[in-house]
């Protein structure tokens, strides 16, 4: 099924929204500042041709660091590029996405497409700071997350 769904879909809009990204990522390339959004955009373009079987997950999901002076910077740094890619490329690519996911739901063949197009429009505001992986990987990621707060809890005193 993932295979089938990611053909119709990148040949009913995956490649344009992909497209898109790519453009968006070679724009903010040519600044060596925006090399962070690039490397997001790009991310990004990926999960919008071939979304299914794939999923965004936060990079400190992935490598389970906590907050300290490097991660904190990082952390700002991101919600700069965040907010100035919401005000460019995103805004396009979050309408382009919400009209495509309600258009897909009008049919009920549609609606995993259009369950796709809305989770790609809530990420197309807020990209970096995220990666592209399998569906696996993502949910052995949030377990052994979810493992490693259990184990704090029981490890504090009462």
């Amino acid at each position: 099924m993932r295979f089938a769904g990611n053909v119709i879909w990148f040949v009913l809009g995956g490649a344009v929204t992909g497209l898109i990204w790519l453009i968006g990522a070679a724009v903010f390339a040519v600044t060596i500042i925006g090399l962070p959004l690039t490397r997001a955009a790009v991310e990004m373009a990926k999960m919008s041709a071939f979304p299914f079987g794939k999923e965004v997950v936060h990079i400190r999901e992935l490598d389970a660091r906590e907050l300290d002076a490097t991660t904190a910077v990082t952390g700002a740094v991101g919600f700069i590029f965040n907010v100035l890619w919401a005000l460019t490329f995103g805004l396009l690519l979050f309408v382009a996405y919400l009209i495509s996911g309600i258009l897909c739901c009008l049919t009920i063949i549609g609606i995993p497409f259009g369950l796709q197009a809305f989770k790609l429009a809530g990420l197309s505001l807020w990209p970096v700071g995220r990666r592209v992986v399998p569906i696996e990987l993502a949910q052995a990621a949030r377990e052994a997350n979810a493992q490693d707060r259990l184990a704090a809890y029981r490890r504090r005193p009462a």
